[in-house]
């Protein structure tokens, strides 16, 4: 059965929650017709997006743009989708689905977000892992009507040889280096602050090979993060990569992948880290805690703590069976619960379930 859906994403940016929503709309575009989505205009979302995926542009400035709210309900009446999906807040606040236009609004949230105001007029609700599943019916959702899909990540390419030389020579990476890398928004509840500071605890060169600290993306804290940098004496030993829409070829690089976040929900990086064998060593989020949480597949540190960050950083690359087995666990893992085809074919089921069972 071949489900349309409209996908409604109100952010401006691309960080991992967009990454994801541009992986799970691709996936269902590849496998279905009728996919569409309402995005700001001029989102970078677009450029990435499957051809086959028709994209309405809607300004969605803000959470009280009755402007938009017209916009959208007009869409759904347009293209007569049995399924609306919003993600986070602000699409979620905007969309509201015609009582006549016979579609399904479920509102999918990876994060612990305020529910009153936003949420509550969703006919069902996805949480990605089962701590916001709980959340949510704690925040008085039915809890007949919240289900558990968690995120995936797709199987990444083989990254060439040639790729990989282009890289170390571009950034200045020693081919005997080892390599730490870590990716995210520069902002304070990703703790980038914290792993400079793990950082600086570790040895220069560990069995007689440098120790390179790659640190990707962007953000407001950039800036400061390049300062405290230097003023660790760090200088010379960390490469600021800027934001890298494909990340493979620098997890193809590493030896060791690091979540020092302060705050983190799921921890979609710790899922691309596992779909390279790469080892993890991650904060102990609610997220992280909760994908890691029957060990084997990462080391888990306290939050804020960069000598425990530090020591579990050095323990890996110091051991290589060690790193072997936490990278092949990872893989294990990630290939048998966090499937592309696995998490797409959870979604059309729930699609159609719920289709026609929408509160008139």
């Amino acid at each position: 059965m071949s489900c349309p859906s409209l996908h409604i994403l109100g952010s401006p940016g691309l960080g991992g929650a967009e990454r994801f929503f541009i992986r799970l709309v691709n996936g269902l575009a590849e496998r279905h017709e009728g996919i569409g989505v309402a995005l700001r205009p001029k989102s970078p979302v677009a450029r990435f997006l499957h051809p086959n995926v028709a994209v309405h542009p809607v300004p969605m400035v803000n959470g009280w743009d009755l402007w938009s709210v017209l916009r959208i309900r007009a869409v759904i009446r347009r293209i007569r989708c049995p399924v609306v999906q919003t993600y986070m807040g602000r699409a979620t606040r905007l969309t509201r689905v015609p009582r006549d236009a016979g579609a399904v609004h479920i509102a999918r949230l990876g994060g612990y977000y305020k529910i009153r105001g936003y949420y509550t007029h969703a006919h069902a609700w996805i949480g990605n892992t089962k701590g916001i599943c709980d959340y949510l019916i704690r925040n008085g959702l039915p809890a007949e009507r919240v289900y558990f899909i968690p995120n995936f990540v797709s199987a990444p390419p083989p990254v060439p040889e040639e790729t990989l030389k282009t890289l170390r020579a571009t950034w200045r990476i020693p081919e005997e280096a080892w390599v730490v890398f870590s990716l995210g928004r520069f902002v304070p509840k990703k703790g980038f602050m914290d792993l400079l500071s793990a950082f600086s605890r570790l040895p220069r060169s560990i069995a007689g090979r440098p120790v390179v600290l790659v640190m990707a993306g962007d953000g407001p804290q950039r800036d400061e993060l390049k300062r405290h940098s230097e003023t660790l004496g760090l200088g010379p030993h960390v490469r600021f990569v800027g934001w890298q829409d494909e990340p493979a070829p620098f997890f193809a690089l590493s030896h060791v992948f690091v979540c020092p976040s302060r705050h983190e929900p799921l921890g979609n990086v710790i899922l691309e880290a596992w779909s390279h064998a790469v080892p993890v060593v991650s904060t102990e989020t609610v997220g992280a805690g909760e994908l890691m949480a029957e060990g084997g597949t990462g080391i888990l540190t306290p939050v804020s703590d960069p000598v425990a960050m530090a020591r579990a950083i050095q323990q890996l690359l110091e051991d290589a069976g060690l790193r072997r087995e936490l990278g092949e666990n990872g893989l294990k893992t990630v290939t048998e619960r966090y499937s592309k085809d696995r998490v797409i074919g959870h979604y059309v089921d729930l699609y159609e379930k719920l289709v026609g069972s929408c509160p008139s």
